[in-house]
This record gives C-alpha cells, sequence and structure tokens, in this order.
C-alpha cells in the first residue's frame, strides 16, 4: 500500500509538471501569425497547425469550457510540449503549414492521399531543347508545365505540339560548334518531315529556337495572343500574293485551334484565375482547381485528404488552396470559392461568385471534384464489390443501434383478395443483395377469412420453426412490410413462443403506398432517414421486392385457381383437352357461353357434348 502511494504521488507531480510546462509555453506565446507544433511523450511531431493568432489559437485546445471532440481530446492527452514558428502573414502560416505537414507527416494532420507524382511537360535548357513529359522535375535541367491530370493529357498535349512545330525527338546534346564540324547525321525523322535536322544546320538556331518560344506560350496559356499573330501573318501574306506561305500559316493556325479545343474558352477574361471546387463525406475531402489563363482552362487537377481530426471544411479548403497553387506555381491575382476558407491572401482576391461566367467556372469546378469522388468510389467498389454493401449495413446497423452488422436480412408480406387464395412471402438479402433462390412463399392454412396479423404469425412461425429444426442460420434483422402491428405479431412468435433473440424493424407506406418510414424497437419508435440517402432507397427496394413478389405470386395461384377449377370438375377432361380450350377461348366463361359446334371443331364430337352438356344442365 504504501508503494502504491508514493506511485500515485509520482505520476501526480509529474502530470502536474507536464500542464504547468505547457501551461508556460501558452502563456508565452505571442499574438502573431504563425505555426505551432505539438510534441508527444516520444518528442514526435503529432500535429501541425497555423494561426492568425498564436495564442488565441493554441490556448483552445486547453480551454475546459470548450468542448471538444472527441478525437481532438485524444490529441490534446497527448501534447507533451509545444514549438511555434512566427511569420509575417496568415498566408506564410499556411505555406509554411502546408511543406511541413507533408515533411513530418503528423500522426492527426489530415493527409494528402493524392501526393504522387503527376506528369509534366519539360522543355530542357539546352542550345536547342526538347521536349518531353516527365515525373521527375529538376529545375535546374528545364523549364517545367504542369502538372497534368494525366498521362494521357500530357501526351495530347505533346503530340499536338509535335504537329505544330517539328521539334527534334532525339537526344543528342546538340550545341553549335559539334554541329559546325559536321558531327551528327539526320536521322529518319527530317526525312518524315518531322524534323528540320538543326543536328546537320539545316535549320538555323534562331528559328529553332523561336520555335520552343511560341510552344512555351501555348503550355502557359497564351493561346489567344498566338492565334492573333498567326492570323495577322496568314493575312500580311495573302496581301503580298505569297499565298503558298500563308496557306502553311493557316495549317499551323488550324492545329492552334485544336489546341484550343483541348481546353474550354470560357469569355474574354484577359486575366488569371484559380478556381476551387470543394466535395467531402464522412472520411475524406476532394478539391479540384481549374486554371484559368486569358479566358481558357489550361488547367485541371483534382486532389484529395483524408480527414483525422473533425477539421473543418473551411480548414481544409485553406490547405488544399495552397498545395495546388505551390503545385502549380499558380500566382493568379483572384481565386473563386464555393465558401470562404478559413485564410486571408494578401497575394490574391478571394470571391465567392453569384451568378454569370465566374460563377459557371465554379460550378464547373465542384462538379469536376464531385465526379472525382464518384470515380474513386467506383474503383474502390469494383476492387471490393462487398465494400458499398458492407458501408451501406454498418449505417443501418448504427441507425438501428444493433450489436452486429446485419448481413442477412429477411422481410415479410402477405398478400389475398377477400381472404381467398391467401399467401405469405418471405425475401433475404444477404450483403444488401436479394438472394432470390432462397425466397420462401407459404400458402395460408391455418388463419381463415382476412386475418393479416394471423397469417403473419402463421408464416413467420413456420419459417424459423423450419430454419430451428434444420438448424439453418438466422437472420440478423427481421423486417416486416407494415407497421407496429405487424411488427407485434413478429415479435410475438420470435421472443414468446420460439425464445429467439433477433432484431424486428417495420417499414409503414403512406398513402400513395410508398416507402414513408423506418420503425424499431418496442413500442417503435420513428428511426429518422432522409429520402435522399442511399440507406433510404435501399430500404425501399427490399420493401418494394417482397410486395412484388408476394403480389406475383397470389396472382399466379389465383390465376390457376380460377382457369382450372371449373375444367377440372369435369369427368373425362384431361390437360390436353383443357389446354386446347384454353388456347382457343382464352377463359372460362367464353368455354361456358359458346355453342356446342365451336367446342366439336377444337375436341371432336364426343367430348365437346360432356363440356356442353356440364355448363348446361339446366337446359337439359
Amino acid at each position: 500500500m504504501f508503494h502504491v502511494e508514493h506511485l500515485l504521488f509520482f505520476f501526480k507531480k509529474i502530470f502536474f509538471l507536464i500542464e504547468t510546462n505547457i501551461k508556460n509555453i501558452i502563456n508565452s506565446l505571442p499574438e502573431k501569425p504563425g505555426i505551432y507544433q505539438y510534441f508527444n511523450i516520444d518528442n514526435e511531431i503529432i500535429y501541425i497547425g497555423k494561426a492568425k493568432n498564436l495564442k488565441r489559437r493554441v490556448s483552445s485546445y486547453f480551454n475546459k469550457d470548450l468542448s471538444h471532440s472527441r478525437k481532438t481530446q485524444i490529441l490534446v492527452n497527448q501534447i507533451r510540449n509545444i514549438k511555434f514558428i512566427i511569420v509575417d502573414s496568415e498566408e506564410d502560416a499556411l505555406l509554411l503549414e502546408n511543406n511541413l505537414i507533408k515533411r513530418y507527416k503528423p500522426k492527426y494532420n489530415i493527409l494528402l492521399k493524392d501526393d504522387k507524382t503527376y506528369p509534366s511537360i519539360c522543355i530542357t535548357k539546352e542550345e536547342y531543347p526538347r521536349i518531353f513529359k516527365t515525373r521527375e522535375i529538376n529545375k535546374k535541367g528545364g523549364e517545367y508545365f504542369g502538372p497534368y491530370s494525366s498521362v494521357y493529357v500530357a501526351n495530347s498535349f505533346i503530340k499536338i505540339l509535335q504537329e505544330l512545330y517539328p521539334i527534334r525527338s532525339c537526344n543528342l546534346s546538340l550545341n553549335k560548334n559539334d554541329i559546325t564540324k559536321g558531327k551528327y547525321k539526320c536521322c529518319l525523322d527530317y526525312h518524315i518531315k518531322k524534323c528540320k535536322a538543326p543536328c546537320e544546320g539545316k535549320q538555323s538556331y534562331e528559328e529553332y529556337n523561336e520555335m520552343i518560344g511560341i510552344v512555351k506560350e501555348l503550355l502557359k496559356g497564351n493561346v489567344h495572343s498566338i492565334s492573333e499573330k498567326m492570323m495577322n501573318e496568314m493575312k500580311k501574306l495573302s496581301e503580298e500574293f505569297r499565298f503558298e506561305e500563308a496557306e502553311e500559316i493557316k495549317k499551323k493556325f488550324n492545329i492552334v485551334e485544336k489546341y484550343k479545343a483541348k481546353s474550354i474558352v470560357v469569355s474574354q477574361i484577359n486575366h488569371n484565375i484559380d478556381v476551387f471546387g470543394y466535395e467531402e463525406n464522412e472520411k475524406e475531402a476532394y478539391i479540384n482547381i481549374l486554371r484559368v489563363v486569358k479566358g481558357s482552362i489550361v488547367q485541371g487537377l483534382t486532389i484529395s485528404y483524408k480527414k483525422k481530426l473533425d477539421e473543418s471544411k473551411e480548414e481544409i479548403l485553406g490547405i488544399g488552396i495552397a498545395e495546388l497553387r505551390e503545385r502549380l506555381e499558380s500566382k493568379s491575382p483572384e481565386i473563386l470559392v464555393p465558401f470562404l476558407p478559413n485564410v486571408e491572401l494578401k497575394t490574391a482576391e478571394i470571391i465567392i461568385p453569384q451568378r454569370g461566367e465566374k460563377k459557371h467556372l465554379l460550378d464547373l469546378s465542384v462538379q469536376n471534384a464531385k465526379q472525382y469522388k464518384l470515380n474513386k468510389q467506383r474503383q474502390e467498389e469494383k476492387l471490393n464489390p462487398d465494400q458499398k454493401a458492407i458501408k451501406l449495413l454498418t449505417q443501418l446497423q448504427k441507425k438501428l443501434g444493433l450489436k452486429n452488422i446485419p448481413i442477412h436480412i429477411e422481410c415479410f408480406d402477405n398478400s389475398n383478395i377477400q381472404g381467398s387464395d391467401a399467401i405469405g412471402a418471405c425475401v433475404v438479402f444477404k450483403k444488401a443483395k436479394a438472394c432470390k433462390k432462397e425466397y420462401r412463399t407459404y400458402n395460408i392454412k391455418n388463419t381463415e377469412g382476412n386475418d393479416d396479423y394471423g397469417s403473419m404469425k402463421e408464416v413467420v412461425r413456420r419459417r424459423y420453426e423450419r430454419l430451428l429444426k434444420e438448424s439453418a442460420p438466422l437472420p440478423d434483422l427481421i423486417i416486416a412490410d407494415g407497421g407496429k402491428g405487424q411488427m407485434e405479431v413478429i415479435r410475438q412468435i420470435i421472443e414468446d413462443e420460439l425464445h429467439l433473440s433477433i432484431p424486428i424493424a417495420g417499414l409503414a407506406k403512406n398513402s400513395l403506398h410508398k416507402t414513408n418510414e423506418l420503425l424499431f424497437g418496442f413500442p417503435p419508435a420513428h428511426i429518422e432517414i432522409k429520402r435522399t440517402e442511399e440507406l433510404f432507397r435501399f430500404l425501399a427496394h427490399i420493401q418494394d421486392e417482397v410486395h412484388r413478389f408476394a403480389i406475383t405470386t397470389h396472382r399466379k395461384k389465383r390465376s390457376k385457381n380460377q382457369t382450372t377449377s371449373e375444367l377440372d370438375k369435369i369427368k373425362g377432361i384431361g390437360e390436353k383437352t383443357k389446354k386446347l380450350l384454353l388456347n382457343e377461348f382464352k377463359s372460362i366463361k367464353r368455354i361456358k357461353n359458346t355453342d356446342k359446334k365451336n367446342l366439336e371443331k377444337i375436341i371432336g364430337n364426343n367430348r365437346a357434348s360432356v363440356i356442353y352438356d356440364y355448363f348446361h344442365k339446366e337446359n337439359l
């Protein structure tokens, strides 16, 4: 006991010292913009954040009067030391935070999931520059344009540029001295007019680099100025009757227009704009950027972040803006966003457009973010087909507070007309998919009249007595096609008679016979689910399926009874005769009302006489 008391005293002393140390650090924090770093007991950085006011922001984490999420509280409990860096502005803090997060990858910071290298187009810094696609960036060796959203996009641009100007594709280290000495020989590209052979001096240094200059302007997005320059040159050559040269310029002009078609011409906007779209789900956020240069969208890129600490969308968008502008080396003076991020930028004006072309651009960027989210979801579902189903069923588990995920669901419904030909139906769903081979129908045997509750009891009893007898798997959830009454009679069978513990839910319909609400528990309570949710559509599908199955089975049974009952009573009439009559007359009523001669034409004199006499006994 003595040792335990000393040990408790020792730990209390340690926690007191840690708490005192953190309080002293917070008290010494300046009220200036900067970034703060939280360290754990192993002196590892576990979180990096930015702040407009360091003292106020860091203090908020340790303010007991403020309610924090569970994840944030776990972070705070692990903090053993705090360090900070002061910067000049909130924008600088945002950029520094972004760089440090990428460097240290702290445990509790949002994680950039797309931290892969996208392809860029490089123009080398040589006397006779080359152009090629690459994922490696070395700015000492070349000038880089991009990155591009895919290899296909980068290759498409290179192809168009090579159609426009015959830039060399070889890897030779060309220089003027070696060309003068005749060290190189032209290759096949020269003979098929894909290169003008600067290696042999057939194209001058000045002409080659003039081509490279135009290509750079095109890659920067200055398409309109190049088009105008070509158009003016064509007109000038035409006026001088130099039609062949004008035709060559026209060919290049058409290729430039083709290049313009690869981007989207937006308007006559004559300045650069960065447009940011945002989309998210519970675990990830998706941020798209569209770079608009002089009226054309020249770049588009989407990245995703994995959430860690219930970060706000304003915070995530701010980080995404810093990341994407840095990646694309953008200095556009105007930024369009769907909502204001929690950062102020000195180098750009942030705008939420309400109408016009800028609003159209923003909608397009948001649409790209949503499509990226959808594509990722589809890819994940393709790699793991059960993932979507498990996600859906996990949502249902949380909504109902179930112990287990309802992998196996069974739903019941009854069908009858004024108590006749009554049947019960059970549909089975496993992993959110209909398992039709396990569907079952039950002819109601022991319940008389139009007793829906009695029929439900009979069907449920027969279903689970059979499963228990066969030691077959029981469902994780039973759903009644109906409200409180149907749920109660199922409960009476499951719990009171069979002594089973299976959760029971009910799906009630409105006056339009559409799925209206989900009920659960005893007494049944309304479970809130939005009609637009995929979970609601899934439950509605189950209810529609059991209703369809019950109605279809009931119709078949009723039709069979109606079409065969009268003919079955006539002695001497077999299946072949009945089939011939029904194929010809379609119904019992028509057979009954037709004359004897028509019957004789189909089945002969003897059988026609038997059937005719049966239906006209009162006239004999």
